[in-house]
């Protein structure tokens, strides 16, 4: 099975520790775990250095089904893709990340298939640079989704998206893990899109993990207080899935 384990994971910038102490046990493929904190706390820091790109102590310890170079592939908030090309070419692209160059007719069929779930098919031929914010959001999901990775890590992958796009990339992750078997880590701000989607929830404060496990366990009143500064309670809806009601600020 696909896996992932932290061990006293850190990351610095210059002199400033950002990330410091990470534990966790296996986070196993087949699931959605949310990434939840305050601004700043250190989400996208944690995700830089799982996934090598900054350096720093611990350990990153893949399961032994874990293979290939595209591994672990990293999602950022803000991709900087290059707007001259078009959302096909920038897929395809992508694609050829540490692989041969030479395209088969798999591949194609991959992005179509793709471009085909996320919806964004008429988009294909379309230049980036053309392309609203949460069309380009689509589109970095769709090219972190052709490097076919067994994990991965999406930096608020739906900030951008309206309430129905949300939704729908939502579940699809969540349907496309559990088929595949890949872990998928998600950095999200919207508790209610942790509770209904995401199994398990690491919570970030400050560069450090102060609370980790199945989301309806770790997201509860006395969480929200301390760390988020609102009064709220967790209520359920008529089909059982939890959801927060926030009273206010406190």
């Amino acid at each position: 099975m696909v896996g992932l384990s932290l061990e006293n994971l850190g990351a610095r910038y210059g002199g400033e520790t950002v990330v410091a102490d990470v534990t966790t046990g296996l986070l196993k493929g087949g699931e959605l775990t949310a990434i939840i904190g305050p601004n700043a706390a250190g989400k996208s820091t944690l995700f830089k250095r799982i996934a090598g790109l900054l350096k720093g102590p611990g350990t990153v310890t893949l399961s032994d089904s874990v293979k290939g170079e595209n591994a672990i592939c990293y999602m950022p908030q803000d991709t900087g893709a290059n707007a001259v090309l078009t959302v096909y070419e920038s897929i395809l692209l992508a694609s050829r990340q540490n692989a041969a160059w030479k395209v088969k007719d798999d591949d194609l069929r991959m992005i179509d298939r793709i471009l085909h779930d996320l919806n964004i098919t008429p988009l294909a031929f379309r230049d980036l640079g053309e392309l609203s914010g949460g069309q380009r959001q689509l589109v970095s999901i769709a090219q972190a989704l052709v490097r076919k990775p067994e994990i991965l890590l999406m930096d608020e992958p739906t900030s951008a998206l309206d309430m129905h796009r949300q939704l729908e990339v939502l579940q699809f992750m969540k349907r496309l893990a559990a088929r595949d078997g890949m872990g998928v880590l998600i950095a999200i701000h919207d508790l209610n899109h942790a509770l209904r989607y995401c199994e398990n929830t690491m919570v970030i404060e400050a560069g450090r993990l102060i609370a980790s496990g199945p989301s309806n366990e770790v997201i509860t009143a006395e969480l929200l207080r301390s760390v988020y500064r609102v009064d709220a309670r967790i209520e359920r809806c008529s089909r059982g899935v939890p959801f927060v009601i926030v009273d206010e600020a406190a």
